[in-house]
């Protein structure tokens, strides 16, 4: 739950710090600028609200790393993706679309911090404990930070710890681990296909390699 809120406050904090012109440069998320990216995590704070205010009485059907499913590499066609852009082309001015993503991502962090993590919630039709699914956003957060700075040298990165558990939730994922070589911004970047691995960073990786990437929905 703290690292949850830890990984939301530094990438809130990171879009916050953001000069006007960044808005218009490309993210790490192929085909989006990072004005695209942040009206996307407006998305993903609303889906946090919704789901630790839809309780569930059965018994968990997924976990912190189940919640996650291994899909096709986007190709730019589906109709959502198509729709974010067009929302964060209509704020028109930086200033409302970072206070619209201020105004919900504080919401939905102080809806995180008042969440009893053993309660059930609902979601995609599955449910889960609060607890894990507030977990399983902390790889989603720590991805789209390193998105939101994919080509911002001087903007500050995802908490090393939210980096480690990321790492950790998706070799799970995997089903194995990365070589201890990597770091674990390389381990996200190369498994879910954000990068290429070089030829050496191959070899490393060994039986993994015919794994990956992991692309996540």
């Amino acid at each position: 739950m703290d690292l949850f809120s830890r990984s939301w406050t530094a990438l809130r904090t990171a879009v916050a710090e953001l000069p006007d012109e960044d808005f218009a440069r490309p993210s790490g998320c192929t085909g989006w600028l990072v004005r695209d990216l942040v009206c996307h995590l407006i998305i993903d704070a609303q889906d946090v609200l919704i789901t630790l205010v839809t309780p569930a009485v059965t018994e968990p059907t997924r976990d912190a790393v189940t919640y996650w499913d291994i899909v096709e590499a986007p190709t730019g066609d589906d109709p959502l993706d198509a729709l974010i852009v067009r929302l964060a082309a209509a704020y028109e001015e930086p200033w409302l679309l970072k206070f619209h993503f201020d105004d919900v991502g504080s919401a939905a962090g102080r809806a995180a911090e008042l969440a009893d993590p053993l309660a059930r919630v609902g979601t995609r039709d599955e449910v889960l404990t609060a607890g894990d699914y507030l977990s399983a956003y902390v790889l989603e957060w720590t991805l789209h930070h390193l998105d939101l700075i994919a080509h911002l040298p001087d903007a500050a990165e995802p908490p090393a710890e939210g980096l480690a558990r990321s790492r950790e939730l998706l070799e799970e994922i995997a089903g194995a681990e990365f070589p201890p070589a990597f770091s674990d911004k390389d381990a996200l970047l190369i498994g879910t296909g954000r990068r290429a691995p070089s030829e050496a960073e191959e070899a490393e990786l060994g039986e993994l390699a015919a794994k990956l990437p992991l692309i996540l929905g």
